[in-house]
């Protein structure tokens, strides 16, 4: 890859790469030699990791590779032999170069740094509950037509989801797979629109579509449950209402059961895989995978990360799933030429070093084709936390902004949505950005049932409002420092991509 190369440019030449090659056309080619029996099996005295091992996909391939791994000290976790990748468990500390040698192997590496027992949501800040009390109170003001909270959900009426909904709500034939830390399916407002049938647990990296399965471990495990709420929370006089209430929402369960619910690679891979096999024609990814928030791919162990979910998140594509992932909130410009990440590896120490975000990605964010979203707060400016930049935006939605203030009851600039165990609550990030964009699709989808995933992400720009760069420096904040630098005219830039998704025009 050539070393500044422009973000616009990867778009639209990495995807033919990709779709002939299924890994990523600037991974290296593996050694052809297999590792001869006197260099073969140590003894398992190191830590028990996870691996990725990406292969051909022909059945020789596969099968040789399985030999392998299981006599180089690996055990075999799950297979997904259409995009040629292997989940795979180890505890020799020579695994990944050993596998790595392997005839068919393209990549392989660690998907953690810790051994197997930790943040991944793009979520900023604590979550703010609404007491009971302040609901039954807000309800008591509810107009006519709307949900008892309504007045609280600025963001619905930000992008004409309110008008819309009375035109098409969307179909029940359109869902979207929240890929996150778990849905409540019990909360009233998301059990009418609920898709058992399609939702599972992934964290192992294999399917667990038991009955329950896909639930939250615990209420602090909340984001996917505000999540799935912000899509299609049903209008049926509860409590909130989604931008999409009348489609189908499922829940893929991908976060670690502890308190830090982070995301590894091989949970995301199974996903991605679900979803397509399922038929989800739509998925939400508001999160990064861990432990790398940039994988660098001259990294082994990270250039393997990539090459396994982009496999994942294109196979979701070809069979007609559209993936829409948040920008981050580092307020980090996706297209400069350096960032610094001082959070990586997140599940054990981590080390401050300087990145090329053309060259280290942040996925599934800055994988081809996939939709990235930024956020913006009431006012219709970037969020103060969003990142951004141009030719990695592709849309905007509302993910709240504690500086810019609403005229609503509770006068919270965040966005209100469904919690676990029956409550609601504001949670801001361009993690509730992007199912506001996901929603917009479903809509978009319900209107073109035939769309394929590059039409609807067509129509998702053609129907967006932009409001261009702002005309003098930004500073989100308000301390009197300029933030970040908007680059880009009316119809595209970097803080917006092509605008601000419009609910309202997309059913019309």
């Amino acid at each position: 890859m050539v070393h500044l190369r422009s973000r616009r440019r990867l778009a639209l030449a990495v995807p033919v790469v990709l779709s002939l090659t299924a890994s990523l056309g600037y991974l290296p080619t593996a050694a052809s030699a297999a590792p001869t029996r006197a260099t073969a099996t140590r003894a398992a005295d190191g830590p028990n990791l996870a691996y990725v091992v990406n292969t051909r996909t022909d059945r020789h391939t596969i099968e040789s590779v399985q030999r392998e791994i299981t006599r180089n000290g690996g055990t075999v976790v799950a297979r997904y032999d259409r995009i040629g990748v292997t989940v795979v468990h180890s505890a020799n500390p020579d695994f990944g170069p050993r596998i790595r040698a392997v005839r068919g192997v393209e990549s392989a590496g660690a998907t953690r740094t810790a051994p197997l027992s930790a943040a991944g949501t793009t979520d900023e800040g604590a979550v703010r509950v609404l007491s009971r009390a302040e609901a039954a109170k807000l309800a008591q003001g509810a107009a006519a037509g709307e949900e008892p909270l309504e007045a609280d959900q600025w963001d619905l009426r930000a992008i004409g989801a309110d008008k819309a909904a009375r035109i098409d709500p969307g179909s029940r034939r359109v869902t979207v797979g929240v890929i996150d830390t778990g849905v409540d399916d019990t909360h009233p407002d998301i059990a009418p629109n609920f898709s058992a049938s399609q939702s599972a647990n992934c964290v192992s990296g294999k399917a667990d579509t038991t009955y329950g399965a896909w639930r939250p471990v615990d209420a602090d495990h909340y984001h996917g449950t505000h999540v799935a709420g912000e899509i299609a929370a049903a209008r049926n006089g509860i409590g909130v209402a989604g931008v999409a209430p009348g489609v189908k929402v499922a829940s893929i369960t991908v976060a670690q059961p502890d308190a830090n619910s982070l995301f590894f690679p091989e949970s995301v891979v199974c996903a991605f895989v679900f979803a397509a096999d399922h038929g989800i024609e739509i998925t939400n990814n508001s999160y990064y995978v861990d432990p790398w928030l940039y994988n660098c791919v001259d990294d082994p162990d990270q250039r393997a990360i990539v090459d396994a979910v982009n496999r994942a998140q294109l196979y979701a594509q070809r069979k007609g799933t559209l993936n829409v992932a948040s920008a981050g909130n580092s307020n980090d410009d996706l297209d400069s030429q350096a960032i610094v990440d001082d959070s990586s590896p997140d599940d054990s120490t981590a080390r401050t070093r300087t990145v090329d975000p053309h060259e280290c990605f942040d996925i599934p964010t800055q994988l081809p084709g996939v939709v990235t979203v930024s956020a913006v707060g009431v006012k219709g400016a970037k969020s103060y936390y969003s990142s951004y930049g141009r030719g990695v935006v592709d849309v905007a939605g509302p993910g709240g902004d504690k500086y810019q203030i609403p005229d609503t009851p509770s006068k919270n600039g965040r966005i209100l949505s469904t919690l676990p165990n029956n409550q609601y609550g504001f949670l801001q990030g361009t993690s509730m950005a992007s199912p506001h964009v996901a929603a917009v699709a479903a809509l978009l989808k319900s209107a073109h049932p035939h769309a394929t995933p590059a039409q609807l992400r067509a129509l998702l720009k053609a129907q967006a409002d932009n409001p261009g760069c702002p005309s003098g420096p930004y500073d989100g904040d308000g301390d009197g420092v300029v933030d970040a630098t908007c680059v880009g005219g009316r119809r595209v830039n970097g803080f917006y991509g092509f605008g601000i998704v419009n609910a309202l025009r997309a059913v019309r």
